[in-house]
C-alpha cells in the first residue's frame, strides 16, 4: 500500500472539495452574524493593537500574556514561509488574478478569526496552575465533545508541532544555503539550538522574543520591499490591473504555466491565503485565549489585525514585488520566483534579502507552531508531558533541514485539514455565544468604559 497515494487523495478530497468551501462560508457566515466587526470596529482595531505596543508592565507569566503579546505570538506563526514560497505558488498556478481571491478569503477570515478568539478567551483553562486555551478546550467546555477536542489536539500537534516545523526548518536550511552556502544540517542544528533556549523558558520567554522579533522582521521585510516597489513605482498601477483583470478571465500561458482558469485562481487564492493567516484553522487561538484584555472581544478585534497585516500587507507585497518585476513570468515557482524578484530589484543581495527574511518569518513561525502544539499536549496529558514534546519537536527541526520535504509538505497540508474540521464544527455550534459576547461589548462595555 502506497501511504502518499492516500494522502494525496484525501489531501485533494478534503482541500478541492470541502475545507476551501467550509472556511469561506464560515467567513462569511460570521462576518454577516457579527455585522462586519472588519470594517465597523477599524478604528477599535487600530487603537487595541497599537495602543497595546506602548503599554508597559504587561508581562507574560502563569497568568497568561499581554494583548500585544498574544497578537504577536499568533502573527510569529501566521507570517512564515507561506507569505514568501505560498503567494508565488498561487501566482504560478493560479496566475496573478489568484492574489485577488487571496484577499476575498483574508477578508472573510477576519469574522472567522474573531470567533475563533473570543472562544478562545471564554473557554481559557488553567493546566497545572499555568493559562492555557485554544479549540480543544472550547471543544470540550462549550461543545462538550471530548472526542472532537481529542481529535484536533492530536491532529495539530502532528501537522504543526511536528510536521509543520520540519518544513519551517527546511526552508531556513535551504535559505542559509543558497544565501551564505551554509550545510543544510548545521542551519538545522542552527534553528533548533536557538529554538531550545526559547522554548525551555516557557511562555514567558516565548511572549518576549515574539515581541521583539515581529516588529523587527515586519520592518525589516517591509522595508526592502518598499525600496523595489519606489524603484519600479511605474509599475505598480499595472500590477493591480494585472490582479483584478486576471481574476476574472481566462489567463494565456504565462512562463511554465499552461494556461490558467478562473477557477484555478480562486483555488489557489483562497487556499493559499487561508493557509498563510491560518483563520478557521485553529491555530492563533492558542495565543489569544492567553491574553489578558477586559472584554474577550477586545483580544477578537486584535486577533482581525493579524490576518490584515499576515495577508493584505505582508502577502500583497510580495505579490506587487513578483509582478512588479516581471519575476512571474519566467517559469518559476515558490520561493525561487521570489528570490528572483528580489534580485531583480536589488541585485545580488536581494537573494541574501530573501534568505534573511525566511530566516526570521520561518523561525518565528516554529516558536508560535511549538507554542500551539504545547498547548495541546498540556490538554492531553498536563505539564509533564511537555519536556518530551520539547525533544521531539527539536529532533524533528533537525530532520526537516536535510530531508526531502515533498511528501512532507503533502502530509503537513492532510494534518492541517484534519484539524480544521473539529474546529469549524465548534465555531459554528458557538457561534451563538460569540454573537452575544459583541453585542455586550458593544451595548455594555464600550458606553461604560
Amino acid at each position: 500500500m502506497d501511504i502518499m497515494k492516500i494522502v494525496n487523495f484525501l489531501n485533494n478530497i478534503l482541500w478541492n472539495n470541502i475545507l476551501i468551501w467550509l472556511l469561506l462560508f464560515t467567513g462569511l457566515y460570521y462576518s454577516i452574524r457579527l455585522r462586519f466587526p472588519q470594517i465597523r470596529q477599524l478604528k477599535r482595531i487600530n487603537q487595541h493593537v497599537f495602543g497595546g505596543i506602548f503599554k508597559k508592565g504587561e508581562k507574560a507569566g502563569a497568568d497568561g500574556m499581554s494583548s500585544f503579546q498574544a497578537l504577536a505570538t499568533a502573527i510569529a506563526a501566521q507570517v512564515g514561509t507561506g507569505n514568501l514560497a505560498g503567494v508565488a505558488t498561487a501566482i504560478a498556478s493560479g496566475g496573478p488574478g489568484a492574489i485577488f481571491w487571496m484577499w476575498v478569503s483574508a477578508f472573510l477570515g477576519m469574522g472567522t478569526i474573531f470567533g475563533e478568539a473570543v472562544l478562545a478567551q471564554k473557554y481559557v483553562d488553567r493546566i497545572d496552575g499555568e493559562a492555557t486555551g485554544g479549540p480543544a478546550y472550547y471543544l470540550s467546555k462549550g461543545v462538550h465533545s471530548k472526542f472532537l477536542a481529542g481529535f484536533f489536539a492530536v491532529s495539530i500537534i502532528i501537522a504543526l508541532g511536528f510536521v509543520g516545523n520540519m518544513v519551517q526548518s527546511n526552508s531556513i536550511a535551504i535559505a542559509l544555503n543558497s544565501a551564505f552556502n551554509i550545510p543544510n544540517i548545521v542551519g538545522g542544528l542552527i534553528a533548533a539550538i536557538f529554538a531550545g533556549l526559547i522554548f525551555i523558558g516557557g511562555i514567558g520567554r516565548i511572549a518576549s522574543f515574539t515581541e521583539l522579533i515581529v516588529p523587527f522582521m515586519a520592518v525589516l521585510y517591509i522595508a526592502g520591499s518598499i525600496v523595489i516597489i519606489v524603484l519600479n513605482y511605474t509599475q505598480i498601477i499595472p500590477a493591480f490591473k494585472t490582479i483584478f483583470t486576471s481574476a476574472f478571465t481566462t489567463q494565456a500561458a504565462v512562463g511554465g504555466a499552461i494556461g490558467v482558469t478562473v477557477k484555478e485562481a480562486v483555488r489557489y487564492g483562497i487556499s493559499r491565503g487561508l493557509f498563510s493567516n491560518e483563520a478557521g484553522m485553529g491555530s492563533t487561538p492558542h495565543a489569544h485565549a492567553v491574553a489578558k484584555v477586559d472584554h474577550p472581544a477586545e483580544q477578537g478585534l486584535v486577533a482581525i489585525f493579524g490576518v490584515i497585516f499576515d495577508t493584505l500587507v505582508i502577502c500583497t507585497i510580495t505579490a506587487l514585488i513578483n509582478i512588479m518585476t516581471g519575476a512571474y513570468t519566467m517559469g518559476l515557482t515558490g520561493i525561487e520566483m521570489t528570490q528572483t524578484a528580489f534580485s531583480i530589484g536589488l541585485g545580488k543581495f536581494g537573494i541574501k534579502f530573501v534568505a534573511i527574511s525566511l530566516f526570521f518569518f520561518a523561525f518565528s513561525t516554529i516558536i508560535g507552531w511549538y507554542y500551539f502544539g504545547e498547548s495541546n499536549i498540556k490538554y492531553l496529558f498536563g505539564k509533564k508531558g511537555i519536556k518530551y514534546y520539547r525533544v521531539l519537536v527539536l529532533i524533528f527541526i533537525v530532520l526537516g533541514s536535510v530531508l526531502s520535504v515533498d511528501s512532507v509538505w503533502k502530509v503537513a497540508d492532510l494534518f492541517n485539514g484534519l484539524m480544521v474540521l473539529p474546529n469549524i464544527a465548534g465555531l459554528l455550534i458557538l457561534s451563538p455565544q460569540v454573537v452575544a459576547t459583541l453585542n455586550d461589548y458593544e451595548n455594555n462595555f464600550l458606553p461604560n468604559k
